[in-house]
């Protein structure tokens, strides 16, 4: 038997931890994909590859996707597009490889629920799923946790985008175990209320509009991260944020925070190309990467 399937990484745009207690979250496909690929054993068996950063966490993810029996054969898994200098930069890497993974042992691209349903066994019960959604539909994603329920819209025009990476990892699951632990605070109603409303700015697609609703959202990301211990604008995420608001621009971290990754908006690509190049001293290393419009994909053998 063999197979090979690749799905895209992903970026949380808003609804990061509000996602989690009802609120929508918007989340984009990039065109950095991870592949699964299921090739005969020599002398039987399975063993497991790695080429990236999977690392530890390869043979968790093989054991929640084949939750049941290991297959008869060697399983390569490549994150090598989800690193820069041989770190992770936190694009749901994890949440590719499982639905590349269930596609390439059905040998269907149908596996939402199986992916949803194997992630969530990786990850102990904890987190949304809105990774693997993504991850499957591809595009840009309007996401609810409960009931589930998976939109397709379309990306703003005249709205650009740059990703810049902190160069410092972050530990999602980490962060979401701290926020487990805590009592909800005023902030986080507050917090998911504001979430529902980027949503409805994202989905309405008018650019200006959802740059002035960033405004309001970060400030409210800011005292629910304060509020609950989280360090969501750690690792430059908020010199960068100030830097972007006094230009007249949005920046904010990317999902969980406190590392890995952030994302700068504005109305065009020559007012961020003019902000990287005067605070250059901010950035670490622009990720260049696209909207992706495919979402889980069988790839020829």
């Amino acid at each position: 038997m063999t197979g090979i399937a690749s799905a895209p990484g992903k970026i949380v745009l808003s609804g990061e931890y509000a996602v989690l207690s009802g609120a929508p979250a918007i989340c984009m496909a990039i065109d950095r994909r991870a592949v699964a690929m299921l090739r005969p054993a020599r002398g039987g068996g399975c063993r497991v590859h790695a080429i990236g950063v999977a690392g530890a966490n390869r043979f968790r993810i093989v054991d929640a996707v084949c939750a049941d029996a290991r297959p008869d054969g060697d399983i390569v898994l490549d994150t090598s597009e989800f690193a820069e200098d041989g770190t992770k930069i936190g694009v749901g890497s994890s949440a590719a490889l499982t639905v590349a993974l269930t596609a390439a042992l059905s040998g269907s691209d149908d596996v939402l629920e199986r992916a949803l349903a194997a992630h969530t066994r990786l990850q102990g019960r904890a987190g949304s799923g809105v990774d693997v959604a993504t991850a499957f539909h591809g595009g840009l994603v309007r996401y609810a946790m409960s009931p589930r329920k998976v939109d397709r819209i379309a990306w703003p025009a005249g709205l650009a985008f740059r990703v810049i990476w902190t160069g410092a990892p972050a530990s999602t699951t980490a962060k979401l175990a701290k926020l487990l632990g805590k009592r909800p605070r005023k902030s986080r109603i507050g917090f998911e209320d504001v979430a529902a409303s980027m949503a409805d700015h994202w989905s309405c697609g008018e650019a200006d509009a959802l740059l002035d609703g960033y405004r309001r959202y970060i400030e409210a990301l800011r005292r629910f991260s304060v509020d609950h211990d989280l360090g969501v604008f750690d690792a430059g995420h908020d010199a960068l944020t100030e830097a972007a608001m006094a230009d007249g621009l949005i920046y904010k971290p990317a999902g969980a925070g406190g590392g890995d990754i952030g994302t700068l908006f504005g109305r065009n690509e020559d007012e961020l190309d003019a902000f990287i190049d005067r605070h250059s001293a901010l950035v670490h290393r622009i990720v260049p990467c696209a909207l992706d419009p495919q979402g889980v994909r069988l790839e020829r053998s």
